[in-house]
């Protein structure tokens, strides 16, 4: 399975500085994208650490399967997404520290969202309300649940889907990395098929940019990364009030080898001739 990725981050419209960070490592096949939260510059650092501490402890892993694991491993999950669970709990410890260190830094934190694709699995963990989509066949499909004070009033019942959209509170989280000293962790994992594509993006893309655009610019730009460029240019053109990052995931089918090969020769080669037909 072959994978085209587009990634981008922007500090938008409003913003002085960029609380988005994000790594791809390619190698792995390893996303990672975070926001941070805490004024000033602390943000910054909090998603920063977040991003480098998942994927540092996940490349390890890959060396060393007897590396350390943190948090408590889940047996119906794969060994890659309690791996991935295990390195944000990690950041989660590390993020506190560094604010516990420092009196300026106090109350700084991040969300996390991470994807980890081995063979046509994907393992998916997130804190916060950064998003993950599955766009299939035309259609897009949020796989991940907002930890926010507002979705959590919408699955109650208490708030519409449109309340909740004009809600003053929609930034308030009700878990983020950083600011407790153990973290809950939504961790999933699904089958990826040829055609797919997925999306993870912080909340400066989703509370600019409604659902049915973004499937229409995953499903209208010919490569992953003029989807990524688009979506956060639309992020702008509405007002940018917040900084955007975008990773985007194109699945295909690899070529299977000389069958392959011998398909793209046939279709290249002229018909033989009404002569060379009767030898």
């Amino acid at each position: 399975m072959g994978i085209e990725i587009g990634a981008r981050t922007d500090v938008g419209r409003i913003r002085s500085n960029n609380e988005d960070s994000y790594r791809v490592v390619a190698p792995l096949n390893l996303f990672v994208l975070s926001d941070g939260m805490g004024g000033e510059s602390h943000g910054e650092v909090a998603s920063a650490l977040a991003v480098e501490i998942v994927a540092t402890h996940c490349r390890e892993a890959s060396n060393n399967v007897a590396a350390p694991f943190y948090g408590e491993s889940k047996p119906l999950l794969s060994e890659k997404t309690n791996r991935l669970a295990s390195a944000v709990h990690l950041a989660n410890r590390k993020i506190r520290e560094a604010a516990q260190e420092d009196p300026a830094r106090r109350g700084m934190g991040a969300t996390i969202l991470a994807a980890w694709m081995d063979g046509p699995r994907l393992s998916l963990v997130h804190v916060g309300d950064s998003r993950a989509y599955l766009l299939r066949a035309g259609e897009l499909e949020q796989l991940t649940s907002d930890h926010s004070l507002v979705a959590e009033q919408v699955r109650r019942g208490l708030l519409t889907p449109q309340q909740a959209d004009a809600s003053e509170m929609q930034s308030v989280l009700i878990r983020a990395l950083g600011t407790d000293a153990e973290v809950e962790i939504d961790a999933d994992e699904h089958v990826l098929v040829d055609g797919d594509i997925v999306l993870l993006c912080s909340d400066g893309l989703t509370r600019m940019v409604t659902d049915p655009e973004i499937a229409s610019t995953l499903l209208t730009h010919s490569s992953a990364q003029a989807a990524a460029d688009r979506m956060v240019e639309l992020a702008n053109e509405y007002g940018g009030e917040d900084n955007a990052t975008v990773i985007v995931v194109r699945i295909h089918q690899e070529s299977d080898g000389l069958f392959s090969y011998l398909r793209r020769w046939m279709r290249r080669s002229p018909a033989p001739t009404a002569e060379g037909k009767g030898k």
